[in-house]
């Protein structure tokens, strides 16, 4: 029996940070500059690669002071960049777990967050067992972090079925002989592990 790997966000959980600053800034093109200069998306994975936001967010208020607030909230306010869970992927999830599937998840997520995610979203304890980026301070494509998964839970490459949202992730599962699916729509993946005699 196969056991099967999810990322989290994405492709369980709809995170986005843009649900919390639309509602702060008046100006799109400014929440997009935001976004991509000041908390941009590769500040963000060191927080998910365990440095903790306290020191992420006062370099980052040394660089950008004018917009000390606005960085503050990345933390603050950071439940109200969840959108909610992705249904049709939870279900899936519902019914690997009803066939007695083993099931993992490997995330980039920040150790100090999930405990939020976590109070929010019960599935999460469905899995049999989760490997977090900031609580093994490395992100995924690092395939030492695809090994800690597989070496903590006695896992086989070959007898394992990933999927992500992100094609670095899934060509470096592949690269360690797992079985990985690009994530698109519940629906995709759904169609993916039918072919697999999965579901």
């Amino acid at each position: 029996m196969k056991d099967i790997i999810f990322d989290l966000g994405g492709v369980l959980i709809d995170w986005n940070p843009r649900y919390l600053y639309k509602k702060i800034f008046a100006s799109a093109e400014e929440m997009e500059w935001f976004l991509t200069s000041v908390c941009s998306p590769g500040w963000n994975a060191k927080q998910d690669a365990g440095r903790p936001f306290a020191e992420g967010i006062a370099q980052a208020k040394a660089q950008y002071p004018k917009y000390a607030p606005q960085i503050d909230a990345y933390f603050l306010h950071w439940e109200e960049m969840l959108g909610g869970p992705i249904k049709g992927t939870v279900q899936l999830l519902r019914e690997l777990k009803y066939k007695k599937y083993r099931l993992f998840a490997l995330s980039n997520w920040s150790a100090e967050t999930f405990p939020i995610a976590q109070k929010k979203f019960d599935f999460l304890g469905l899995f049999d067992g989760i490997v977090l980026s900031g609580e093994e301070k490395m992100n995924k494509p690092e395939p030492e972090i695809y090994k800690r998964l597989l070496f903590r839970y006695q896992l086989q490459a070959d007898n394992c079925i990933f999927t992500d949202d992100n094609q670095d992730n899934v060509s470096a599962a592949q690269t360690l002989g797992i079985d990985a699916i690009l994530f698109t729509n519940p629906e995709q993946l759904h169609v993916e592990l039918i072919k697999r005699g999965i579901l």
